[in-house]
Order: structure tokens, then C-alpha cells, then sequence
């Protein structure tokens, strides 16, 4: 059995923090509408990367974020 690595966040408050406060990064409509075109693509390079680095619970964890984020902007 493979276990998935242990996520940085494990809730939507604390990915947002991580992204806005320690990496610094402003959650901007234009960001999110990026992020999600490259998350939503399973052929693009960067969530490959994501879903062999994190797993497939935090990738979809993390797509949700997204969309939550997403709708409250």
C-alpha cells in the first residue's frame, strides 16, 4: 500500500495563509483563473508535478481551495 506525503495544509484557512502571508502571493482573479486552467489539465506539466509530489487527496484539496477562493473574489 502507498501512502500519499503529509500536505503542507491540511484546511482551506491554513493553504490560504500560506499562500498569501508566507509565500506572498496575491490571490488575484487573474492568479486563480491560471491556476485552475493548470490544475484541471491532468497533461499539464504543473499538476502532474503537484499530484506526484502531493497525492491525489491534497491535489483535489487544493483544487477546491481554488474554487472557494475563486467564488469569494
Amino acid at each position: 500500500m502507498t501512502s500519499e506525503p503529509d500536505p503542507v495544509t491540511r484546511s482551506y484557512q491554513q493553504w490560504r495563509e500560506c499562500i498569501t502571508v508566507r509565500c506572498g502571493i496575491s490571490l488575484t482573479p487573474s492568479y486563480i483563473a491560471t491556476r485552475l486552467v493548470e490544475l484541471r489539465d491532468p497533461s499539464h506539466p504543473k499538476a502532474r508535478e503537484f499530484l506526484e509530489k502531493y497525492g491525489q487527496t491534497h491535489f483535489s484539496s487544493v483544487v477546491e481551495w481554488f474554487q472557494t477562493v475563486q467564488k469569494e473574489t
